[in-house]
């Protein structure tokens, strides 16, 4: 249920369960860590989902019995932001819950119009996991990241562009071939490059 295609230095992950909204297992979110910590040689790393929702979150079933709680949420978005090379969120649909710490911890985040954001953490009686609401206040703002996380407000991709939770609303069609235009500086320089803008952009010293 999760796919990985590999183009030369690009690698895509898929998330593919579609019948159940691509809600995620415990067994998949340990695919995605696995694949995340071994795409660190990776120049380009691109995350989307099949089907018309990004993902639902967990898995309802494995939420009650104790997923919600599970340290491999913190795992997986820990292993994105580490990523050396650019990370792109290409959202094809709704994004929701826990999912969307792997969408806070890429570096750019690309949507389609219907796709809808948010993140019922009070609604189910969950603290969101520990490094998002740093993320999400990161982008947008304190305030608008407790309208998401306490006041449980589900929003649109043009609040969520207009809020700089999303960098770019494109049409479902281009999607990808957005995606891959916004790769193709990444791809031609030195791999350095790519690393050294980043920790800059995290106000850290790049490495010589």
């Amino acid at each position: 249920m999760i796919e990985l295609d590999r183009a030369g230095d690009v690698w895509t992950v898929t998330i593919n369960r579609p019948d159940k909204a691509n809600s995620l297992t415990h067994d998949m979110l340990l695919q995605l860590a696995d694949l995340m910590e071994r795409a660190q040689a990776a120049r380009v790393v691109i995350l989307t989902g099949q089907g018309k929702v990004f993902s639902a979150g967990a898995d309802l079933d494995e939420a009650r019995a104790g997923l919600a709680r599970s340290d491999v949420w913190e795992r997986l978005s820990g292993a994105i932001a580490a990523l050396p090379g650019l990370s792109i969120a290409a959202l094809n649909g709704t994004l929701a819950g826990g999912a969307m710490g792997m969408a806070l911890a890429c570096d750019l985040r690309v949507t389609v119009p219907a796709a809808k954001f948010f993140y019922p953490v009070m609604k189910l009686g969950f603290l969101p996991q520990p490094s998002d609401p740093a993320r999400m206040a990161a982008l947008i703002g304190p305030a608008r990241a407790k309208l998401i996380l306490m006041g449980g407000q589900k929003i649109t991709a043009e609040e969520a562009l207009g809020f700089g939770l999303v960098d770019r609303v494109v049409a479902a069609e281009d999607l990808m071939t957005h995606v891959h235009g916004l790769a193709v500086d990444t791809l031609a320089a030195a791999p350095e490059i790519a690393t050294g803008i980043k920790q800059m952009c995290a106000g850290t010293q790049a490495e010589t």
